[in-house]
């Protein structure tokens, strides 16, 4: 059975970071996926043209996403094209996200919609389309998919991981002191471990 990996980087990521897992899928092909997107209704459109034809190619793919990468991935994609996933720090609720962004940001959503754009102190672009297409198109997942979560995840809260892998049926594996971003040696090890232990 031919059988590839598909590693989905996070915001700042590169599909370089590929690299790394390839001797813990030794059986598979594994490739990063350089996307261009930076919305969902982009990525719905990118998304699944590239895993339509990887499809094609291979019997078997697994996702390895990472963070909005993950939530890009959720928002396009369907058992269709992905047969296992495994997802790492991923972006579940981007609707509570951008809320929690405007809240550290001071932003009113009325004062949203009348700028359309406003640019935060830490460097984000809050939109308000962005936030009226994550509202109107929640993600509806149907995979099966087993999630990488790090006790100190500042833009996921354990309650939101917690409903979110409850309701889609899938395994949560929750690193104590762990972060939102996977990267120490200590979070390295973590993360291969639990690879190795389900894949």
């Amino acid at each position: 059975m031919k059988q590839v990996v598909v590693y989905v980087h996070g915001k700042g990521g590169s599909s370089e970071e590929a690299n790394h897992y390839k001797s813990l899928f030794k059986n598979s092909d594994v490739i990063g996926y350089d996307y261009k997107s930076t919305t969902p209704w982009d990525a719905k459109k990118e998304f699944k043209e590239y895993f339509d034809t990887l499809k094609e190619k291979y019997d078997f793919v697994i996702l390895l996403a990472n963070s909005i990468g993950a939530f890009f991935s959720m928002s396009s994609l369907t058992k269709e094209q992905i047969d296992v996933a495994f997802l790492i720090s991923p972006i579940v609720d981007m609707e509570k996200l951008i809320y929690n962004m405007m809240k550290w940001a001071n932003v009113t959503e009325n004062e949203l919609s009348l700028k359309k754009e406003i640019v935060t102190n830490f460097n984000e672009v809050l939109s308000y389309d962005y936030l009226c297409y994550v509202r109107d198109n929640p993600i509806k997942w149907d995979v099966k998919t087993n999630i990488l979560y790090g006790e100190f995840d500042h833009l996921t809260s354990l309650e939101t991981i917690s409903s979110f892998a409850k309701r889609i049926n899938a395994t949560l594996e929750i690193m104590k002191g762990g972060e939102h971003w996977f990267h120490t040696e200590e979070e390295m090890k973590f993360l291969d471990s639990w690879i190795l232990k389900i894949s």
